[in-house]
């Protein structure tokens, strides 16, 4: 028999779990602390009174005695001695000690792999792929064991091993629409240890694909990752879902977009299998759902080698998230910040703090904007002496707001130059995102150029009253990696670029950009989103390499 044990060094109590001999279970808490000797005798003391049950008949005939004596109940080490008694039980209960419970004995497994959570996505599509989200407790998704199922289709039929599945990521093809799948996961941890299975089927059947979407093109230029020496980059806007499901969205910002190709389950297949397809090294997200970060694109490109960091907005439900392909980077360190707070209080700011407390409208309406800065500073592992800086954000979207989107860029490059020039000097920098600024911009040509003047006609953006006329520089030389394309965002009302890849273009350069949709794509269904296209804008793709 079994006696597995939970002890986690975090916590102060451990559980043990056995079934007695009579075939009842018992889970008990104890204090880590606690000697050995008394949570034996409590053992003791529950085995009794499972036989004291059983004994009521015999207890009638007079051999309570007998049926109430406490059995003896040891714990001996895996090579066969003894544990002490005053031992305390966080020591005691070893892998591989066994415990004695009178006649019966078990063998003890400390915090073997256990499933804390198993799930399906509610929509599965034909030629997506599905992951599951698994949560696990001593054990890594990647050691795992997957089996997938689909229903019969005879009624009442039960179900089909998929023989062809057996990772974690499975693509149902069109000969199973109409099907339920199951998935039976049974969890691993690396060490040759495995848990109990556990099984989950879906809540609906695999429903029939959208057919042509508009970035099976792009997966033609980015079927294989990059080599040694290059990354891949990108830079998307997937749309959040507080976004894309309010009235105002359905009815006023894009009606042509049929509602379930709306709905954040839809999109969401379509999301994975675009960014699954495009073998990123460094993949920047902004407008990511919290919830879909954490069930559903974490888990889902975890399975396909990327490992996934967010930062949420303040008092918002969506924010933004940086994706590292781990076999080429490690995470060395986190720089988020909140642009109000880090206007507030760093002392990196101090300068532009001044500057803006002689337009204290203007102050109040950066201090009230809840935008925020990802930046993460990753190690090579091919080549660890080479590190670099990746930036993420999501600037204010108002098309008044230029003079604020100034200020936050100029807060985001201060930022980042305190990184790239004091705490990790002379590292170069990518720095991506949804800048909701066209080319013409004064945002655009500050970051590009390294300054913007104090008579730019962004510091009047939003008329007089709001008036902010400030002289600012930053040391980097930028470049937009993917030029200056058409359009990025694509909306009835509205057609720009103001998503980028900017580089360091001292340290990187620009290996081949990958083609954007074509213009008759992205126009199939009138604009974006729609029932090819998750989102309202496009991804910026480029490969770049080391100089």
């Amino acid at each position: 028999e079994r006696a597995v044990v939970r002890c986690v060094p975090s916590e102060p109590k451990l559980s043990l779990q056995f079934v007695l001999p009579d075939g009842s279970a018992k889970h008990m808490q104890r204090d880590q602390t606690e000697p050995l000797g008394r949570a034996l005798a409590r053992i003791a003391t529950n085995a009794a009174k499972g036989r004291v049950k059983k004994g009521k008949k015999a207890r009638a005939e007079g051999e309570a005695e007998e049926a109430a004596a406490l059995p003896a109940v040891r714990l001996f080490s895996r090579d066969g001695q003894a544990v002490d008694a005053e031992v305390p039980n966080a020591a005691a209960w070893q892998e591989g000690a066994v415990l004695h419970i009178g006649e019966a004995r078990y063998r003890v497994e400390r915090n073997p792999p256990a499933l804390t959570e198993l799930r399906l996505p509610r929509s599965l599509l034909a030629g997506f792929p599905v992951c599951p989200k698994v949560s696990a407790e001593f054990a890594a998704p990647q050691h795992c064991i997957f089996r997938w199922f689909r229903e019969e289709r005879a009624p009442g039929g039960g179900w089909v091993e998929e023989e062809a599945a057996a990772g974690r990521v499975f693509t149902p093809g069109n000969a199973l629409v109409g099907l339920r799948l199951k998935l039976r996961c049974t969890p691993g941890d690396g060490a040759r240890r495995y848990g109990p299975p556990r099984e989950v089927e879906s809540s609906g059947p695999v429903e029939a694909g959208p057919g042509a979407c508009t970035f099976d093109a792009r997966h033609l230029y980015t079927g294989r990752a990059c080599g040694t020496g290059r990354l891949r980059a990108v830079s998307y806007n997937i749309l959040a879902d507080a976004y894309a499901q309010t009235e105002f969205s359905r009815t006023v910002l894009y009606p042509y977009c049929a509602p379930y190709a709306l709905e954040l389950d839809y999109r969401q297949n379509l999301l994975k299998k675009e960014l699954a397809g495009y073998s990123a090294d460094l993949l920047c997200l902004q407008e990511v759902d919290k919830a879909a970060f954490t069930d559903s694109l974490a888990p889902a490109l975890d399975a396909f080698g990327l490992e996934g960091l967010f930062k949420i907005k303040e008092k918002q439900h969506e924010g933004l998230a940086t994706f590292f392909r781990r076999d080429k980077f490690s995470l060395l360190s986190r720089h988020d910040i909140t642009f109000s707070e880090a206007l507030l209080a760093d002392p990196v700011h101090a300068v532009l703090r001044d500057k803006l407390a002689a337009y204290p409208v203007v102050q109040e309406k950066v201090l009230q904007r809840s935008s925020v800065l990802q930046v993460s500073v990753f190690q090579s592992a091919a080549d660890p002496s080479r590190k670099i800086c990746v930036a993420n954000t999501h600037l204010y979207w108002h098309p008044k707001g230029g003079n604020i989107r100034l200020i936050q860029i100029a807060i985001a490059l201060s930022h980042i130059k305190h990184i790239a020039c004091d705490l990790y000097p002379s590292i170069p920098i990518i720095f991506c995102g949804d800048f909701n600024s066209t080319p013409s911009s004064g945002t655009y040509s500050f970051i590009s150029s390294g300054s913007v003047a104090e008579d730019h006609k962004d510091w009047v953006s939003n008329g007089e009253e709001e008036r902010c006329n400030m002289p600012l520089s930053h040391p980097f030389k930028l470049l937009s990696a993917c030029g200056e394309p058409a359009y990025t965002n694509y909306v009835g009302g509205f057609q720009g670029c103001l998503d980028y890849i900017f580089i360091d273009k001292t340290a990187l350069e620009v290996e081949q950009v990958i083609p954007l949709p074509s213009h008759q794509e992205v126009t199939t269904h009138e604009a974006l989103p729609s029932v090819s296209h998750p989102s309202d804008h496009i991804a910026l793709i480029c490969d770049l390499k080391w100089k």
